[in-house]
């Protein structure tokens, strides 16, 4: 049936969608209001920032390999997706309301943000076998260019809202959107009605599947490849975002408005590439398509490691960069999930997805405290050429890798 239906049409898939564009909304606008939460209101230090930064991807590195398992066990995964949002949702409730009560601190955002990590975690860990069971194999591929484009409609739409809310009611009750977009979220989940009939895998022991993953990611060349290059392009990605709104506030002079409008910028060039890489992919396959997209990487942290001169041309020249390193990510993005996906058999696809978790998002508590450390030592600029030599990395990788040398217009 769902290769005679194309995916707008299907009422699960349009849920599942649309569950991701809510609760991405909320969750853009908190990665605005957070930071400006701790560094303007709190006077937050660049370590801090890193911390804050790590906190959310923290429980990838602590329970991502055991959602992994959990998710293979489980019968029904659709339950747990909707406990993990409504749980964050009470998590990011606090915030204004501490603060209403004199009682916020960086440690009570930072605890906030390792709160909702582990809800996060959990909740990707179901999604990813979940997708498998309302999406047909042969429309997978368009189906994660349709989340990611949620994703890059949520950075266009909520850095802006977020700077209007953070302007009118202040950054800790702009939260609040976060919070409800959580519930609407676990709502819109709950509502898709595609049986779930997973057959779970036998349990042997949480070491002993969980090293099964592993191996299965060790073992596959190309798998391999995309969560090495995954786990360079996070750890860097981290430690640039540990201290972009430190820099672009105190070093380029940039208002709260035209950061939020930077970010947005990152989601068009997300969304441009999500337009085309469902057709990009059916004509060149996403292995060149992954090649061609690390040799964008590098821009963006070029463009505002040089920025100067008046806020006009600053705001140029990381809007250009945020536009095409968004292109670029997405498609690498989009890109690994379909191969994860197809390279992965049935019964491993939590495991293997937990472990790419564990590696590709868990890094990011790395990146963040990394980030944070070296702009205390040696300023806010040097953190930002390190990251594009880093991110530089992924070419030679990619290019020397099976994905690389894989040729002709359906290569895999």
């Amino acid at each position: 049936m769902f290769q005679t239906v194309p995916l707008r049409a299907q009422r699960d898939y349009r849920l599942l969608l649309s569950s991701r564009a809510v609760s991405e909304i909320g969750t853009e606008i908190s990665r605005l209001a957070i930071p400006l939460t701790a560094a303007a209101l709190l006077g937050a230090s660049p370590v801090q920032m890193g911390l804050l930064t790590a906190a959310a991807s923290l429980p990838s590195l602590m329970f991502g390999l055991q959602a992994g398992v959990l998710a293979d066990r489980l019968r029904r995964h659709r339950p747990v997706m909707v406990a993990c949002e409504a749980a964050s949702a009470m998590a990011m409730a606090t915030i204004p309301l501490a603060w209403l009560a004199g009682l916020l601190t960086v440690p009570w955002l930072i605890v906030t943000a390792f709160v909702v990590g582990t809800g996060t975690t959990l909740f990707r860990a179901a999604n990813f076998p979940h997708l498998a069971v309302v999406v047909d194999e042969g429309q997978r591929t368009e189906a994660l260019a349709g989340l990611q484009s949620a994703h890059s409609l949520a950075s266009i739409c909520g850095p802006g809202i977020g700077g209007l809310l953070v302007q009118l009611f202040t950054a800790p009750f702009a939260i609040v959107v976060d919070a409800l977009s959580f519930l609407a979220s676990a709502f819109l989940v709950r509502s898709i009605r595609t049986p779930e009939d997973h057959t779970p895998a036998p349990p042997r022991g949480l070491w002993a599947e969980i090293n099964e993953g592993l191996r299965t990611v060790m073992g596959n060349p190309v798998l391999r490849t995309l969560c090495g290059c995954g786990i360079v392009v996070n750890f860097f990605g981290a430690t640039y975002m540990a201290v972009f709104v430190i820099y672009a506030l105190t070093d380029l002079h940039l208002p709260a408005g035209l950061i939020g409008l930077l970010t947005a910028g990152f989601g068009v060039g997300g969304l441009a590439g999500t337009a085309l890489i469902p057709r990009l992919t059916a004509k060149y396959g996403e292995h060149r398509l992954t090649a061609c997209a690390v040799l964008a990487f590098p821009l963006d942290y070029v463009l505002t490691a040089t920025a100067s001169g008046p806020t006009w041309a600053v705001f140029l020249a990381l809007a250009v960069g945020g536009l095409v390193g968004g292109a670029a990510v997405v498609t690498f993005a989009v890109c690994f999930g379909a191969v994860v996906l197809r390279e992965t058999p049935v019964h491993l696809r939590g495991r293997v997805n937990a472990t790419n978790t564990f590696a590709v998002q868990g890094v990011l508590a790395l990146g963040g405290l990394a980030g944070g450390l070296i702009g205390q030592l040696l300023g806010l600029r040097p953190v930002l050429w390190i990251g594009a030599a880093g991110v530089a990395l992924t070419i030679p990788w990619i290019w020397s890798s099976p994905i690389g040398r894989s040729s002709g217009p359906r290569a895999r």
